[in-house]
Order: C-alpha cells, then sequence, then structure tokens
C-alpha cells in the first residue's frame, strides 16, 4: 500500500466544515494571503506556448506547491520566527534505547546549551571562542541548518561584544580567519561537499565575516582614563608575579609593549623558561633547542617554535561539565553550588562530584563522534 500524506509524525492537516462539506484551510499572514490570491490570479490566466503551438495551463495543484513553497520560503527568511533553546543542562545519547530513541548530535547539543548566555560571562567567553574555532576548522558542514543559523548569531554577538569592550580581539581575529579559510574552501568545492543551504546564502555569510574582519582591524582601543592607582605604580615585584601568571605568550608580549618597565620584565629568560616548562615536555623542548648569540638557550623563540609542533594547554576560567554517572552535559553554576550545594543538574548519584569532570573544547566535540 502506497504512503499518501506527509510525514506520519507531523500534527497533519486542518480541517473545517461548511455547507458543502469538509474543507483544508493553513493559517496564512496577510502578506501571504495576498500575494497567494494574485498567485491564483495569475494561475488562471497564464499560458504557456511551447514551439508546437499546445497551451499548457497551470493546474490547482502547481498553484499549491507555488503557495506553500512561498510560505515557506516567508517563514524561513523571517528572524522573528527563529527560536533557540536556553538550556542549563543536556542529556548525552549516543543510541537508541527503550525509553529514547534516537542519539545527541552536535549541532543539537549546540542549539539546546545557553551559549549565547555564556559569552556574556568573562570567565566563559574565551571557552566558546575556542570551540566555535574548532567547529569553523572541522564540524561545520555538520552542524543542522538551525545550527548553523545559530552559530552566525551567536558569532554575531561576540564581534558586536569584542567592537563595545574591546576584550581580547586577537582571539576573534584567529577565529574569523579558520572560519573565512573553511568558507573559500567550502564555497570552491561546492557540489564536492555538503553545505546545507543555498551558496547564495553562504556566499553572504562570507561577505559578513569580511566585513567583520575589516572592523576589527579598524578598531581604535580607548584610553582609560583614571586618576587613581595604575599598573605601572605597582611594585617591581608584583608586575613579576603579573607576569608569572599568564599562560600566553603573545599576552606576555602585549603587556611589555605598554611600559618600557614591563618590556624588561617580559624578556627576562627565566619567564619564558617557565613558560615553555608549563606547556610541553622536557623531551619535546630538548629537541629544539634555540641558542642565542651569547650562547645561552633563547627560551622565547623555543616557546613559539614549539606551538607550532605540539599543542600548548589550555586554561579557562569555566567550561562546560560532564557528568559519567548520568550521561549529562551542563554548565556549573558556581554560585549556586556554594550556596546551596547544586551540582548544575539532576544527579541520582550518591557523591555527585566525583563523578564530574571538565570537557575541554576538543573534547566537547569527541562527545558527539559517533
Amino acid at each position: 500500500m502506497p504512503f499518501l500524506g506527509q510525514d506520519w509524525r507531523s500534527p497533519g492537516w486542518r480541517w473545517v466544515k461548511t455547507e458543502d462539506g469538509w474543507k483544508r484551510c493553513e493559517a496564512f499572514s496577510p502578506a501571504l494571503e495576498d500575494g497567494n490570491n494574485q498567485l491564483n490570479d495569475i494561475s488562471h490566466t497564464v499560458i504557456i506556448t511551447g514551439d508546437d503551438e499546445n497551451e499548457e495551463v497551470y493546474s490547482t495543484e502547481d498553484c499549491e506547491f507555488a503557495a506553500k513553497k512561498r510560505k515557506k520560503d516567508h517563514f524561513r527568511n523571517n528572524t522573528d520566527s527563529q527560536c533557540f533553546y536556553r538550556e542549563k543542562w543536556i542529556y548525552v545519547h549516543k543510541e537508541s534505547t527503550r525509553e529514547r530513541h534516537g542519539y545527541c548530535t552536535l549541532g543539537e547539543a549546540f542549539n539546546r546549551l545557553d551559549f549565547s548566555s555564556a559569552i556574556q560571562d568573562i570567565r566563559r567567553f574565551n571557552y566558546v571562542v575556542k570551540l566555535l574555532q574548532l567547529i569553523a576548522k572541522s564540524q561545520l558542514t555538520s552542524l543542522s541548518g538551525a545550527a548553523q543559523k545559530n552559530y552566525f548569531n551567536i558569532l554575531d554577538k561576540i564581534v558586536q561584544k569584542v567592537m563595545e569592550d574591546q576584550y581580547n580581539p586577537r582571539l576573534i581575529k584567529d577565529l574569523l580567519q579558520d572560519l573565512s579559510s573553511t568558507l573559500c574552501i567550502l564555497i570552491r568545492g561546492v557540489g564536492k561537499s555538503v553545505l546545507v543551504g543555498n551558496i547564495n546564502i553562504w556566499i553572504c555569510r562570507l561577505e559578513t565575516i569580511l566585513l567583520w574582519q575589516q572592523q576589527l582591524k579598524n578598531l581604535q582601543m580607548n584610553k582609560q582614563v583614571n586618576n587613581g592607582l595604575t599598573l605601572s605604580d605597582l611594585p617591581l615585584h608584583m608586575l613579576n608575579n603579573i607576569l608569572y601568571r599568564f599562560s600566553d605568550g603573545w599576552d606576555i608580549i602585549t603587556l611589555g609593549q605598554v611600559t618600557p618597565t614591563l618590556y624588561m620584565l617580559s624578556e627576562d629568560r627565566q619567564l619564558w623558561k617557565k613558560l615553555c616548562q608549563y606547556h610541553f615536555a622536557e623531551k619535546q623542548f630538548c629537541r629544539h633547542l634555540i641558542p642565542s648569540e651569547k650562547g645561552h638557550i633563547d627560551w622565547k623563540l623555543m616557546y613559539f617554535a614549539l606551538q607550532k609542533c605540539y599543542p600548548i594547554k589550555e586554561q579557562y576560567g569555566d567550561t562546560l561539565h560532564f557528568c559519567r554517572h548520568c550521561s549529562i552535559l551542563f554548565w556549573k553554576d558556581y554560585h549556586l553550588a556554594l550556596l546551596l550545594q547544586d551540582t548544575g543538574h539532576p544527579c541520582t548519584a550518591s557523591d555527585p562530584n566525583t563523578c564530574l569532570m571538565p570537557v575541554s573544547p576538543q573534547h566537547f566535540i569527541d562527545l558527539f563522534k559517533f
């Protein structure tokens, strides 16, 4: 028996009883109704004439199909109809069971977890940006259409935030550079790779990325006006302690450009040696010893040389957490955890804290590789 309906999971058609019997009705906006009325009028008058002088009139079914397509395009382009979840936790299921059918995908997790609010938290900002960068490099085509739309909406909020408070623009520039390179490759190879949506949509997105890059390039840092105590007023040992707290070499170089005193402290060999020992194993930097003109090891050059060969340790103020007992991925609220002993999700373990593990951006992506 052939299947004549649309999708057995859909709610079905709406029917209204009239004097002539039951008729199917659809909810249209006023703009769509006017467009459909015009389309109906045209469908009765337009005649396509071929070379063989045969006349072909649009049937009612063709008109109905065109009206459906117009309505679909209307709601697809309507930004007010976009809706995304803002959940603090999700259940990560990788296989079907009697109780639950299907599995959780990367796009679904990206849609449902509250990343829009996470970028407003300075502890989670770098974490979200790094996750977007990893998705841009390798997982962009695996996202659904809704997840891709959510991805670019969050990216838009990140760019606007950086333009307003000038927080870590270098990190966003690296993200946009990787994303534009990926899109250029995908657009050139259209037909060979899977791109969800029209190619023109992706070209518009690429143009938006180029516009963001130009805005960040022209970004001017606002000079802080403060008559109180400044960074330069601190004693040398406190400034040195601040530099030793940094885990990124570029942050040390940037801070060294502020004053001559900070530049002198940022060129300390012991500082760069500690940084190399923190990020890399002894066997790794023993293979790439770079002596200076005086015969000493240039630890600063070694750090950037090793960074190209080996991954560095990542540090984040806050990350997503995964409960091994419940298979739940969630944002942990430290304020509630301290006040109410809340784990951040409905955990059934006797000692929930022993089941929790922080999730790095790469681990987040690996959770949804099947």
